[in-house]
């Protein structure tokens, strides 16, 4: 399965370095990843909602949380773009952008000071005691620093000639469920470090990979088997079935990928055959392909132009149909290309 992946993440990354601009296409895959990370920890909303929701003024506490680590990944990626190795202070930074607007947004962006404790025994009631946990990470303090510095410093290490990245990927993620360094926002952060790792490894070169949609499916098997390192030291059960949830993320995020650019051109040759010939529109549809929702002032602010000639835009591409109005009932009005949302929720 190990093999599998790696030529799934080749593939992937293979044809999005062909694409024109893969990063048109990552704002949308990340919203995606973000809805299903947020639900295996018990933050739902659904996917239509969030893709079109406004991440400016998040309509719910839910949607808040969920559209943090959108801005959380970003931050990660860009990190990651410029060389620079995970450090204690990159992940202390990222979950505190993950907890922004949130009751514990106070206690965020360093290292918990309290005891967690992970899921409950079958049978046990929300009162029960600590033991009745499934699983008790390390008592907050020198041990968890340590742990965690432990990790930090395993993954400067060059592991090529010793350990497959993908295997070293899997065993970083286990390593940081098992620490729970933070009192919330641990398992996104885990599954995001899963990604960070392969970049910073080489395996992608563009972060276009969404691993939690599969693992989402999978929710108790995917639980029981990190629970099965820790209880059991069975390393071989969890890897096996991280590897095949990597090989299969990578081929459902590449088709996906290839769907939205086919949408991305038929809809740029559609606004070509009308009678608009402005650079503009064709930058609209760009636009439209990145951010499944918006409004006309993002329009405005994203093209540079004035907000009467965008808005005009925004019109003349709902009247050939490659945008449509959200029926949100709210105000401003927010648009969407069809097409796109279409490929999203497939």
């Amino acid at each position: 399965m190990v093999a599998a992946a790696g030529r799934a993440l080749a593939a992937l990354d293979a044809t999005a370095q062909q694409l024109p601009n893969p990063f048109l296409l990552r704002t949308p895959s990340l919203r995606r990843e973000a809805q299903s990370t947020s639900a295996l920890e018990g933050t739902y909303a659904p996917l239509r909602e969030v893709l079109t929701a406004d991440d400016d003024a998040p309509a719910t506490a839910e949607m808040t949380e969920i559209l943090n680590y959108v801005r959380m990944a970003n931050s990660g990626f860009l990190w990651a773009k410029e060389g620079r190795p995970i450090t204690l202070s990159l992940i202390e930074d990222l979950q505190g952008e993950l907890m922004r607007g949130t009751p514990l947004e106070s206690a965020s962006g360093c290292l918990r000071d309290s005891q967690v404790m992970i899921g409950r025994c079958p049978g046990a009631h929300s009162a029960a005691p600590i033991h009745a946990s499934r699983f008790v990470p390390v008592p907050p303090g020198d041990r968890l620093r340590a742990g965690v510095r432990a990790l930090i410093d395993w993954l400067h290490q060059d592991h090529a000639g010793d350990i497959d990245p993908i295997i070293a990927a899997g065993m970083a993620h286990y390593q940081f469920e098992t620490l729970h360094p933070f009192r919330d926002g641990n398992g996104r952060l885990g599954r995001f470090l899963i990604v960070l790792t392969l970049l910073s490894s080489g395996v992608l070169s563009e972060p276009t990979l969404t691993v939690s949609p599969w693992f989402e499916e999978r929710r108790a098997e995917y639980y029981d088997a990190l629970l099965r390192v820790s209880t059991h030291g069975d390393w071989d059960t969890f890897l096996t079935f991280f590897s095949r949830g990597l090989a299969a993320a990578a081929t459902n995020t590449r088709h996906q990928m290839l769907a939205l650019a086919a949408a991305h051109q038929s809809l740029k040759e559609t606004v070509r055959a009308s009678s608009l010939r402005s650079a503009h529109a064709v930058g609209l549809v760009d636009f439209a392909v990145a951010n499944p929702s918006f409004t006309v002032r993002k329009v405005e602010a994203a093209l540079g132009v004035s907000y009467g000639r965008a808005n005009s835009l925004v019109s003349q591409l709902t009247d050939i149909g490659v945008l449509d109005v959200i029926e949100t009932g709210s105000q401003p009005r927010r648009f969407t290309a069809p097409a796109v949302l279409k490929v999203l929720l497939t």
